[in-house]
């Protein structure tokens, strides 16, 4: 047990999340150079390098150069085994990221110092505080010319309604980021250009009382950060673990994760002051992650991960005890005992079979198409149920049928597949069968996507027809007959794999209309396992 409790204890779960651009990948990149876990910290950039992210992989992603689906990487570092999940930034793909953030302890909010937070941000952010899980804020490219250090953090209380605590402060930005200051150790980190690419470069700590500070900062910004310092320790929250811990009150640090500063300094007040996994809720109670009862869920399938295999893979967030490689568990949802195979972890699309993991580990298994998102496994002796995640509702919707009718089991196979991961939401038309296959997604580059890998991984080529409809809603009361449904002109009625019963509008007044004329129905926004 002392072996059980040592191991989940050292378990560090979080997800990273930003707008696209703001760093999110350069940062996951050096956290991996500072564990060891990659020797050379690859360029980033889109199109223009061969060098792709180590957490970017799939081929549309290197193409367009952004991150499609979330990654999980692990790594071990200062006596700690760290997960993170990386995810995407793009907000077409926000769905993916919401599940991710369902998988995570923690979150880190990259922000770019020059533009503050922007439209994503915002929306991943909600799903944060819902949830309650702590925020921790990496304001990155400091190396470059930033906004207002007071603003940036009015800005991230404002936007987001969550109070701030800077731990460092920036002094300067652009050519003249002098460095950071630590108001804990009150010693200045000064910033050499010469820490590019490498894992050490030249980093001096001054005291803030020492009179070298001054001749290294010069005149102007020394006697700007004394004024600054004066004005922080009277102006900002202070810190407070609690409410930190309750996701109420985010640390804040600054740095550029491209020249590498301030990455690890974050990096160890993180860990600091982040916890080991804490319990999750089922339909039975609070789990105990140190329970000696393995229990899991599953957040994310991916299928064709790689080409050769034309394989599954579902990720399970390990919620309590120890996973070990082959053992017997039950699937709740599918009601039987499964043996899990083929368990790995991942390094983006580099994996390695896993023999043992953890409470707070993410596992990938392959999955013979059986799992759902959402699905609990558990070796337990009473059954339970984690809580289901919420789907999100999408907003843009198309007819797709095949191009080649002899191609018909491919295309039902491919867009099923895909649809499983949770990337994609397919209806029928009502009473016809899948025969007219409607497919909603939350961003319309999902449409690209879904075109793209129908293509390359199952070779069917597919014709679009955006649909005008932009609201969906699911019936509640499922016993209701649909054919007795007094609708409006815009309203189209549909039903999804389960043959659950839902109705597609154009405007958003048809919804209200509908509601008054059919006494009893009852809509709701989000679907559930």
């Amino acid at each position: 047990m002392a072996d059980l409790r040592e191991e989940i204890e050292k378990r560090r779960t979080f997800a990273i999340i930003s707008h696209p651009d703001a760093g999110k990948t350069t940062l996951t990149e050096k956290f991996l150079l500072y564990g060891g876990a990659i020797n050379l910290a690859g360029s980033v950039k889109g199109k223009a390098t061969a060098r792709h992210a180590v957490s970017d992989w799939m081929e549309i992603e290197k193409e367009r150069g952004i991150s499609v689906t979330s990654s999980v990487l692990q790594f071990n570092y200062d006596g700690y085994c760290i997960n993170i999940l990386d995810t995407p930034g793009h907000q077409d793909f926000s769905e993916d990221t919401y599940r991710t953030l369902m998988a995570a302890d923690s979150a880190v909010m990259v922000i770019d110092a020059s533009k503050g937070v922007e439209a994503q941000t915002r929306k991943l952010f909600k799903v944060c505080v819902m949830r309650h899980i702590p925020i921790f804020t990496f304001i990155n490219k400091m190396d470059r010319d930033a906004n207002d250090t007071f603003e940036l953090l009015d800005d991230i209380e404002k936007e987001l309604g969550i109070e701030t605590c800077p731990i460092n402060w920036p002094i300067g930005s652009g050519k003249d980021f002098k460095g950071v200051y630590d108001r804990n150790t009150k010693k200045v980190m000064t910033f050499s250009d010469t820490l590019k690419g490498t894992k050490e470069g030249e980093q001096k700590e001054i005291d803030i009382d020492d009179p070298a500070l001054k001749e290294e900062l010069g005149e102007d910004y020394w006697s700007q950060l004394m004024d600054e310092i004066e004005l922080l320790d009277g102006a900002s929250a202070e810190f407070d673990q609690d409410m930190v811990s309750k996701g109420e009150l985010s640390p804040v640090f600054f740095g550029s994760a491209l020249t590498n500063f301030g990455v690890e300094t974050f990096l160890q007040h993180f860990l600091k002051m982040t916890y080991s996994p804490l319990p999750r809720n089922s339909d039975i109670g609070p789990i105990d992650p140190f329970s000696e009862d393995f229990s899991a869920f599953v957040f994310k399938i991916q299928a064709n991960m790689n080409k050769a295999h034309r394989d599954r893979i579902a990720f399970m967030r390990i919620c309590s005890g120890k996973f070990e490689a082959g053992m017997e568990v039950m699937h709740i949802q599918g009601g039987k005992k499964i043996r899990l195979a083929q368990p790995q972890q991942m390094m983006a699309q580099e994996r390695h079979i896993v023999e043992e993991a953890y409470a707070g580990d993410i596992i990938g298994v392959f999955d013979p198409g059986i799992f759902s998102i959402g699905d609990t496994i558990e070796t337990s002796a009473k059954p339970f149920r984690y809580e289901g995640i919420p789907t999100f509702a999408p907003e843009h919707f198309a007819r797709v049928r095949q191009v080649d009718t002899m191609k018909r089991k491919q295309f039902v196979k491919g867009i099923t597949q895909i649809a499983q991961e949770g990337a994609i939401q397919i209806f029928q038309e009502y009473h016809t069968g899948m025969e007219e296959i409607i497919v909603g997604v939350v961003g319309v580059l999902q449409f690209d996507v879904l075109k793209y890998r129908l293509e390359n991984e199952y070779n069917v080529e597919i014709h679009m027809e955006n649909l005008p409809y932009e609201h969906i809603r699911w019936i509640k009361n499922k016993e209701l007959d649909l054919d007795k449904l007094t609708g409006t002109s815009d309203m189209k009625k549909i039903q999804d794999l389960k043959g659950n019963p839902l109705l597609l509008f154009i405007n958003a007044w048809s919804v209200g209309m509908v509601l008054d004329r059919n006494e009893g129905l009852e809509l709701e926004e989000f679907g559930r396992d």
